[in-house]
């Protein structure tokens, strides 16, 4: 990999990681590297501006935090091609991210020049909000295009998930959504929202949800009920092709709030619907570890059988 452009995003409000993002400028530059610093948080979107004023794309995007810090990057620069390299430094859970100890010493740049590594590509979901009204739909009823531009209004992107929820507080935050599926209605779904996540979201929103965990590299779409009024309405895993219409039902104070990876969107009316389907380019993830495991990693952070890493396996 060549180090030219390098981006280095920090965690906005972690001293740790500004620390860390000076001593990586350092180092790179010391290599002959282009080096521009930025920090990322949900009050502080430093993309758009990277993505206008800087005259080419870097070839490494170094992402110190956690898991939302690299959600935010992912949204922006995925699109792009622009590999990601995340490391935890002042985050939590760090299901998306290298242990910090990988900083120590200067063996990472030379890893990445002599590439020694690998790439990971992760599937992500756009999100269309579909404002027409019924007499626009009849006349041009074809399904909305995905754009190759950054979000706007109605366009998003999600490395986890979308989720739409009630945009009231005041009263219990119920609401109806009607769900369907390559233009079939498949439920009207009564309870606390809808959560649509993909593979890498699936041990987040969706699985306190109650939904399952998807090993990364399956492309497919979990659609989990959030707390539903009805027995019936279960969690579905879908094909990554599917184009999935979530409507608002109800009169026009009902209205919903549409999220992508834990930041708000937009805002939906009754008659109004979002759709959502697999984007077409993916998250490009790189991975330093040298026997990489996601069920290493899942009995770590999940705390399984007292994890692995404390208990040696049975014989069986």
């Amino acid at each position: 990999m060549r180090l030219d452009r390098v981006w280095v995003i920090y965690r906005a409000d972690s001293q740790p990681a500004q620390r860390e993002a000076r001593q990586c400028a350092k180092e790179l530059k010391a290599l002959g590297s282009h080096v521009v610093t930025a920090m990322s948080g949900p009050r502080v979107n430093p993309f758009p501006g990277l993505l206008a004023v800087e005259e080419s794309f870097p070839d490494l995007a170094l992402v110190l935090g956690g898991d939302g810090t690299v959600l935010g990057a992912a949204r922006h620069l995925a699109v792009h091609d622009i590999p990601i390299l995340s490391i935890n430094v002042g985050g939590h859970l760090g299901f998306l991210t290298h242990d910090r100890r990988v900083l120590r010493g200067d063996q990472i740049w030379q890893r990445l020049q002599d590439d020694q590594f690998a790439i990971e590509r992760r599937m992500m979901l756009q999100g269309m909000v579909d404002r027409r009204s019924a007499e626009d739909r009849a006349v041009s009823p074809g399904p909305l295009q995905q754009p190759d531009l950054e979000d706007d209004e109605e366009h998003h992107w999600a490395f986890n998930d979308f989720y739409l929820r009630a945009y009231r507080d005041e009263i219990s935050p119920t609401c109806t959504l009607e769900l369907e599926i390559d233009g079939e209605v498949i439920d009207q779904v009564r309870g606390d929202g809808l959560i649509l996540s993909t593979p890498t979201g699936s041990t987040g929103y969706a699985l306190a949800a109650g939904g399952p965990i998807l090993h990364p590299g399956i492309d497919a779409i979990i659609v989990a009920p959030i707390c539903p009024m009805s027995l019936s309405s279960r969690t579905l895993v879908v094909p990554p092709r599917a184009r999935l219409a979530i409507w608002p039902l109800g009169a026009g104070d009902h209205r919903i709030k549409l999220w992508k990876d834990g930041v708000g969107c937009t805002v939906l009316e009754p008659g109004e619907c979002c759709v959502v389907q697999q984007a077409r380019h993916h998250a490009l993830m790189v991975l330093l570890n040298q026997s990489p495991s996601y069920y290493r990693t899942l009995s770590h952070k999940l705390h399984w059988a007292g994890s692995l890493h404390a208990a040696q396996p049975s014989q069986n």
